[in-house]
Order: C-alpha cells, then sequence, then structure tokens
C-alpha cells in the first residue's frame, strides 16, 4: 500500500542557480527510481529562516508531494543527511484531511496562475 508523503528541504544559500536545480533533480531521480509517484512539486525559492541553521540566515526551498512505500522515505532522507547542500529537512505522511488541502491549495495556485 503506497502512502502520500510531503517532503520540504532547505539547501544552502550559497549555491548558483544551476547548483540549485541539479540538486533538485538529484532527488526527484530518488524518488522515480525507487518507484515513487510524484504528484506535484513546488520551487519556494530563497526565503528567511526563523533562525540561523551553519550561520545562514536564509535558504532554498523545494517541495515535493509523492506516494511511495516507506522505505523509499527512509532512503529518500538517507540521501538528504549525505548532501551537504542539504541543511535542513522534513519528510511527513499526509492523511486524508492534509491530502484534501494540498488538492485545495494546488487548485487555487493553479486558478492564481491562470489569471496572471
Amino acid at each position: 500500500m503506497l502512502k502520500q508523503y510531503e517532503t520540504v528541504f532547505i539547501m544552502t544559500p550559497v549555491l548558483s542557480d544551476e547548483q540549485m536545480k541539479e540538486t533538485v533533480q538529484k532527488f526527484e531521480n530518488i524518488l522515480v527510481e525507487k518507484g515513487a509517484e510524484i504528484i506535484h512539486q513546488e520551487n519556494w525559492g530563497l526565503r528567511k529562516l526563523e533562525y540561523q541553521i551553519q550561520k545562514k540566515s536564509t535558504g532554498f526551498y523545494h517541495l515535493f508531494e509523492f506516494k511511495a512505500d516507506p522505505s523509499v522515505v527512509a532512503e529518500l532522507e538517507l540521501q538528504y543527511r549525505r548532501d551537504e547542500k542539504v541543511i535542513r529537512y522534513l519528510t511527513v505522511s499526509l492523511d486524508k484531511h492534509a491530502i484534501a488541502y494540498s488538492e485545495k491549495r494546488r487548485n487555487l495556485r493553479k486558478a492564481r496562475e491562470e489569471n496572471n
């Protein structure tokens, strides 16, 4: 049984735009290779951190929403820990209410983009 997950990771702000995209692609490839179905992803860009992490006050945020076996999450988080470009990550399992909220949020965002 596949569960639905959402993971957000923060990359160090010293990366170039190209390095950031390569890092995101690396984690996307890990998910796909392990059989995960990527539902949605968002690049939130450079944002200020609430508190300093490794003497950095900003970071590049990226979100993946995917369906996968729990073993895939373990492998993904292992790769986050091994990658020096990632300064923080959080993966959560979504229940039916969170899934509904996420779909609603995606639809609102899509509608806003179409109007602009």
